[in-house]
């Protein structure tokens, strides 16, 4: 079997958005080196002062140095039919992959990461960077950060691995049905190994234990797994390779209780990599004010942040609907709740439904009581429901609790319980806030699953 030991510098860390300026490739038939190539090359954008300074590789260096694409064939070749072996190994390959694909090359070859075969055929290290790994142990790295240098000091490392491979790890992580080289390199394959195939939440966890990214699952090892599979050359992917240390995770009886902690869990920590917290809110809303003259008006708007609202609707007909059962059964205004503008009288008082605020012969304070006997009625028209559904066992059932439009909360409870006593519910479910994006879950949820919905 040969390996191709492989080093590249770059002008930045992710594959999409940088170039290669450098690249060593060592062929290794198991016992030592037996082939070599190295150059450098023209990365075709400019090389950042930092990168300058931490390689050694200068704009002028590489000025009359190949592009990659005049080198592609000679390096599609070389490792083409071999094992493609790297310290941090989907980094190299995510940038030789792409742009090798640039070129028209579609590289398909079974990689090895000595990050990871270090740590697990030579452990106890303190730290497995290149660096230091080979300080410990005593291999010469000459010309660091460049090349090769780096890639002679792999190779070393490499026949080191070879040699003390007593178990079979090596050829182990070489089967099609291993996912090992796929993994970031300083994450255990037994924290992916323990991961259950049922929902729940998931939590990346830095080197510090920090969270850095959050997600939800409807299985959590298919999940988990489908972040490292595939060549994505983002930013964001490449972090994950680089960050990830440690995975934690929350078992959910059911993808909609995932969907709801998920939620809650990015807007309680704010990990890095979780750019934006996924938002739903409704697109109109009813709302309670008092005018000039001193008469609470209600009035249907679009939905506004800043604004206390009474009750919020995807549509404006919903909103009307609302509107118009509560004006009928407490004989409001229609022009005081703008469902009549035009006319200097609404029609309600000509029927004997209005008392005449619209013309001033009812007073504020008359009209406003009855303003607020509607808003009380408004709060009793929420609904108030639980949602019965799996639980994380057979001997229990999931239960999400919703009181008067809003989430109250979700946990689990026997399968014995009385759902229809809210307070015995209360005291066996943990409270979660509520908001639009996570009501408007729950209620398509119902909308698709109505036998799971119980009145309370």
């Amino acid at each position: 079997m040969l390996y191709a030991v492989v080093d590249i510098e770059t002008t930045g860390g992710h594959a999409s958005g940088n170039g290669i300026t450098e690249i060593s490739i060592l062929v290794h038939d198991g016992v030592s080196v037996v082939d070599s190539y190295e150059t450098l090359i023209n990365p075709g954008q400019y090389i950042p002062g930092h990168i300058e300074a931490l390689t050694g590789i200068s704009n002028d260096m590489v000025e009359n140095s190949p592009m990659f694409h005049e080198v592609a064939d000679v390096i599609y070749n070389l490792l083409q039919d071999k094992v493609f072996v790297a310290h941090n190994v989907n980094f190299d390959f995510s940038f030789i992959k792409h742009n090798l694909s640039l070129a028209g090359y579609d590289l398909k070859c079974k990689k090895l990461c000595t990050v990871r075969l270090s740590r697990k055929i030579i452990p106890g290290h303190a730290s497995y960077s290149l660096g230091k790994l080979c300080a410990a142990l005593k291999i010469s790295l000459n010309n660091r950060h460049r090349a090769g240098g780096d890639a002679a000091a792999t190779a070393e490392l490499l026949t080191l691995l070879l040699t003390n491979d007593l178990e079979g790890i090596i050829p182990a992580s070489l089967k099609i049905s291993s996912k090992e080289q796929a993994l970031p390199p300083n994450l255990p394959k037994s924290q992916v190994d323990q991961l259950p195939l049922c929902p729940g939440v998931y939590y990346f966890k830095d080197q510090k234990g920090k969270v850095i990214y959050i997600g939800k699952a409807k299985s959590l090892k298919k999940r988990v797994c489908s972040h490292f599979t595939g060549n994505n050359t983002g930013k964001q992917r490449q972090n994950f390779l680089k960050d990830i240390y440690s995975i934690d995770f929350e078992i959910c009886g059911t993808e909609l209780m995932a969907f709801i902690l998920e939620a809650t869990e990015i807007k309680r920590l704010w990990p890095e990599n979780n750019r934006a917290l996924k938002r739903y809110e409704q697109k109109y809303a009813l709302y309670a004010f008092e005018d000039q003259k001193g008469y609470l008006r209600l009035g249907l708007d679009t939905f506004k942040k800043n604004m206390p609202v009474l009750y919020s609707f995807n549509t404006i007909l919903e909103g009307h609907q609302v509107l118009k059962i509560l004006i009928k059964d407490h004989f409001l205004c229609e022009k005081l709740c703008y469902i009549q503008s035009k006319r200097l009288a609404c029609t309600g008082h000509e029927e004997g439904n209005c008392s005449g605020a619209c013309l001033g012969k009812e007073s504020a304070p008359a009209y406003n009581v009855r303003v607020k006997y509607a808003i009380g009625q408004l709060k009793t028209m929420l609904p108030s429901f639980a949602i019965l559904d799996t639980g994380r066992t057979e001997d229990e059932q999931s239960c999400i609790l919703v009181e008067q439009g809003k989430l109250y909360g979700m946990g689990y409870i026997s399968q014995y319980s009385d759902v229809k006593e809210s307070g015995m519910l209360k005291s066996a479910l943990k409270p979660f806030p509520s908001n639009d994006y996570i009501m408007h879950l729950i209620l398509t949820h119902t909308e698709l699953h109505p036998q799971k919905r119980i009145a309370i």
